[in-house]
């Protein structure tokens, strides 16, 4: 798998994780079902914060809508109460129906009291709109998918590219997809991580810039920029809420760096998540305590947010492979741009 540092584009300064990706959170989990078949080309990719009952063990979150034109579920109660409680599937725009289902059903199936003697649960699934290279009108998502996509769901490296909700996908005019990065931060002598997970689908052929200065531009028809990112933050420093919603807007730094301005017709969307904070659906006590960051030290936390957002935007282009899609619609790699220029 081709990644941005293959060809020397590295971003920022910070160090990365082990495997650069959000995995590099202890306890995080990804996974990917793909749909390939002449029209189809579409997925699903699906984000865990823990192994464990998210429902009964949720953790603290945020969400930074940059510019809303999306489709999204579940931010409302993200920003109302500060803590997700499903994992995050990622997939195409009209797929959103049937991840919100697989979402619920699952916690359903481990939490029986969810709706009839507790809260109901809210499901957490982004998306964006991989029409040009998939017959998106189709509906090929299903619920099977989503959970296809949760039971593959591991940590260590992440594979990139055209997989999952990436498949059809496109950035800048070339291919885009999945893709990760993440960022080392030491504090008080300890190592932390701070990792981004995008879903790529937005700019405008020509507005990319490489950390090098080069402005690759793939001969495509000119179009007003209408798609979308969504991007995944995950780490595993104490933050309150506030802070962690700070963070977590960082991450349109990384995006406008490449040369994005964030189109009428984008859906510009960040989630981010703590693992070190949780909250005990079933807590008794009055009062509980929540460990937090020192808010002289979170310009480290803001600098990581925008580097790997930046890098993982790279890695899913060069990660992915030129496509023929719906109609005889391509999109070519821009791996293969690099190359071409030695």
């Amino acid at each position: 798998m081709t990644t941005a540092r293959d060809f020397g584009l590295v971003c920022g300064t910070l160090p990365p994780g082990a495997n650069n990706a959000i995995t590099d959170v202890p306890g995080v989990l990804a996974g990917h079902h793909t749909l390939r078949n002449g029209n189809i080309n579409t997925g699903v990719t699906a984000i865990l914060p823990h192994s464990g009952n998210l429902y009964r063990r949720k953790v603290l979150a945020a969400s930074d809508v940059i510019n809303g034109f999306g489709k999204s579920t579940g931010l409302v109660q993200i920003d109302e109460l500060g803590s997700i409680e499903t994992p995050i599937l990622l997939t195409n725009t009209f797929g959103v129906g049937a991840c919100s289902n697989a979402l619920i059903r699952r916690a359903i199936a481990a939490n029986p009291d969810i709706g009839r003697e507790t809260s109901t649960v809210n499901p957490v699934v982004g998306e964006c709109n991989d029409g040009p290279l998939n017959d998106i009108q189709a509906l090929a998502i299903t619920e099977q998918h989503a959970h296809s996509a949760l039971d593959r769901a591991s940590s260590g490296p992440v594979i990139q590219g055209n997989i999952g909700a990436g498949t059809g996908m496109s950035c800048f005019g070339f291919k885009g997809g999945i893709g990760t990065s993440s960022r080392r931060i030491k504090l008080d002598g300890e190592d932390f991580n701070l990792g981004t997970l995008v879903l790529s689908n937005f700019g405008c052929a020509g507005d990319l810039v490489l950390p090098d200065g080069r402005r690759p531009a793939p001969c495509v028809p000119e179009e007003s920029e209408k798609g979308s990112i969504i991007i995944i933050l995950a780490t595993d420093i104490p933050l309150e809420h506030r802070q962690l919603k700070r963070v977590t807007r960082r991450c349109g730094a990384g995006i406008a760096r490449l040369g994005a301005f964030w189109g009428h017709g984008s859906g510009d969307i960040s989630i981010g998540f703590s693992t070190s904070v949780t909250f005990d659906h079933d807590e008794r006590e009055a009062f509980v305590t929540i460990k937090t960051l020192n808010e002289s030290r979170i310009d480290a936390l803001f600098r990581a947010a925008a580097e790997s957002t930046q890098e993982a935007i790279l890695n899913s282009l060069c990660a992915a492979q030129a496509v023929r899609g719906r109609d005889g619609n391509q999109r070519s790699s821009l791996a293969d741009w690099l190359r071409s220029k030695g």
